[in-house]
């Protein structure tokens, strides 16, 4: 059979990695396709050629579109990456009858629902693997490998510089502002950290994760997110006393009211496996109703890792080119017309355990003030970690866990209690969830 042409788009990071391991292991890729695989075209504007051995085999061009429109190309690989000109390249390739495998989470959690749909009803694939998780093959997995399965909630450590940055303050006790310069200084973290560090770039790939495991369609405006750049070395510390470590986590259930989707800050218990995913390595613990809790772990990011999900996709195209559309595996792994539309909780719905921490008067009787807000609102107390002031100061750390419960009602009891004469400042929460499986 003749080989399969492939148009790159983009050689950046993951498009100059995914050109190195398709040319390197040409033979071996070509012997599970079926047939070989060629990169005949790519569209760049600025690349490192002395990176690329044999490049110059190929016809490199700044217009992204000429590749798109090439009639000769069989796979469009986008990894350009953001929303535009992304968007316009894939629908145009669409247009076109060309296969698209593409890397971008933002493009698939923003504009997933209209590319899809564009794609069946022109008869073509559309994969993204690399999407989420990097080189770690978690969307097949949840796609395909647990289709027996009802998948009941999954948890995800699934940006890399959210998590060095917590590892570090945890193993160093070092304070984020500090990490976060030495991550950006090692290219973990962008000039602009905002996606990362505040929980952006996860709410893409949660967002995923979500419409694959629960059958819902794409709604990344009803994930609720909140970031790490509040989390202290004092909130690490406390933690680990409880036993304890707090992990910037991805969290998707359904429930018997709908899905929750939710990025923050998590405490989870720190003999869970995936407690113990450290540095720029991501990890998701997905749990099913007959398997059970399964966990995918590997680095999350990177070139050959991502070049290594990106290729796996090309491969898949290539095995599936002369197979009826109706009989291929969904995009978001359930038939489009048998999607649910179960309802998004906003976040005043979830329940959850928390950590709170707060600083008050060392004086009697504050701490059974702040209880007993807690337990006219319905929340039971869990633990209690009262800390000795510092020297001279007035003011002790009071830091509590308390059982599941509703966020609407932990809302009003951190309003009650940062309104007592005897409370410094607000009071940080962090959720906490067990995950138990």
């Amino acid at each position: 059979m003749n080989p399969v042409k492939v148009g790159l788009l983009g050689l950046g990071t993951v498009g100059g990695g995914t050109f190195n391991v398709l040319r390197r292991n040409a033979q071996e890729i070509a012997r599970r396709a079926g047939r070989g695989i060629e990169i005949s075209r790519a569209a760049a504007r600025d690349f490192d050629p002395e990176r690329l051995p044999g490049i110059a085999d190929i016809d490199v061009t700044d217009d992204a579109f000429a590749v798109v429109d090439d009639p000769s190309i069989d796979i469009v690989v986008e990894l350009i990456g953001g929303y535009s000109p992304a968007r316009e390249l894939v629908l145009k390739a669409i247009e076109n009858g060309k296969h698209v495998v593409t890397a971008n989470k933002a493009l698939i959690a923003m504009h997933g629902n209209e590319i899809f749909a564009a794609a069946q009803q022109r008869g073509v694939m559309v994969a993204f693997e690399a999407a989420v998780g990097g080189g770690i093959p978690v969307i097949k997995a949840v796609r395909e490998g647990l289709a027996a399965n009802r998948i009941e909630w999954l948890a995800g450590i699934i940006n890399g510089t959210g998590n060095f940055i917590l590892t570090e303050m945890r193993d160093k006790g070092r304070d984020f502002e500090e990490v976060l310069k030495e991550a950006q200084a090692l290219g973990y973290a962008e000039a602009d950290p905002t996606f990362d560090v505040e929980g952006i770039d996860a709410a893409h790939k949660l967002t995923i994760l979500a419409s694959l495991a629960f059958g819902i369609p794409l709604q990344f405006d009803k994930c609720s997110t909140e970031g790490i750049s509040r989390i202290t070395r004092a909130d690490v510390e406390y933690a680990e006393q409880l036993g304890y470590r707090i992990k910037h986590l991805g969290f998707a259930r359904k429930t018997e009211a709908g899905v929750e989707m939710r990025v923050h800050p998590t405490l989870i218990p720190e003999r869970r496996l995936i407690a113990n995913v450290d540095g720029v390595m991501n990890a998701v613990l997905v749990k099913g109703d007959a398997v059970g809790p399964t966990l995918y772990y590997g680095a999350g990011a990177g070139a050959e890792p991502t070049a290594s999900a990106v290729v796996a996709d090309i491969v898949d195209v290539t095995r599936v080119l002369t197979a009826d559309p109706e009989n291929r595996v969904p995009h978001l792994a359930f038939q489009p017309d048998a999607l649910s539309d179960l309802p998004v909780l906003g976040m005043d719905d979830i329940e959850t355990a928390y950590y709170l921490r707060l600083c008050a008067a060392d004086r009697p009787g504050v701490l059974a003030e702040i209880t007993r807000i807690l337990g006219d609102l319905g929340i039971s107390i869990e633990a209690i970690l009262q800390k000795e002031p510092v020297g001279d100061a007035a003011e002790v750390p009071i830091i509590m866990l308390t059982h599941r419960v509703r966020e609407g009602q932990m809302n009003q009891a951190i309003g009650r209690i940062e309104a007592l004469d005897a409370v410094c400042g607000s009071v940080t929460r962090i959720r906490l969830e067990h995950l138990n499986a």
